[in-house]
């Protein structure tokens, strides 16, 4: 019988499950408040938005922003001091990431509890780059006056709300690539839960 380990600290599952409605919260809000001002040919559908109407969008956004943006800090802070990210997230490297991504795609990725495999590295500094470039770029929008230098720095309010929809569905397309991924190796998701799983290999 394989042995348990631990694999997720505390802090990192908490931190986790909050990004999770934090970022559930912000997509749908961002989405009500996109249907208000399109910039682009489509609308998002009712049933997937949150908060009923304009000002209660915005409400929820700038709730679960600041929600995201305090355990954003939170769990890069602890990424760094707690040596997590140099465990976990590197090294990272093309060849390993191109190796990876072939294996995946023929479905002989091996899966091994606590460990990232090329893929889930260079995905992870990804949606950390994005959710920092949707904050800035939210924070941009919210004061383009006080913050004029900021908004600037996006080419101007306008170009930043293009630059906030891409960051936003970039931290979307991880979404379904994790939910996938958890689809394709379920045993994963109860460790993110009680923080311990079996130290045993398993094909995915």
């Amino acid at each position: 019988m394989a042995q348990k380990i631990l694999l997720h600290p505390l802090a990192i599952r908490i931190a986790h499950w909050l990004n999770a409605f934090a970022i559930g919260c912000m997509l749908m809000s961002g989405w009500a408040i996109y249907n208000a001002s399109p910039i682009f040919g489509f609308k998002f559908p009712p049933w997937a938005t949150l908060g009923g109407w304009l000002g209660g969008a915005i409400a929820w956004h700038f709730a679960a922003m600041w929600l995201l943006v305090v355990n954003g800090l939170f769990y890069l802070i602890y990424g760094v001091a707690s040596g997590h990210f140099r465990r976990h997230f590197l090294p990272l490297r093309a060849r390993d990431v191109a190796s990876d991504a072939c294996h995946a795609l023929r479905f002989q990725l091996p899966h091994r509890p606590g460990i990232y495999n090329a893929v889930q590295k260079l995905l992870y500094w990804g949606v950390i780059v994005l959710g920092i470039g949707v904050a800035l770029s939210g924070l941009s929008l919210w004061k383009p006056v006080q913050l004029e230098w900021l908004s600037d720095l996006f080419g101007g309010f306008d170009f930043a709300r293009k630059v906030h929809f891409a960051a936003m569905a970039g931290i979307a397309a991880f979404v379904v690539v994790h939910l996938l991924l958890v689809a394709i190796v379920p045993t994963t998701l109860l460790p993110m839960v009680t923080g311990r799983g079996h130290a045993k290999e398993s094909a995915s």
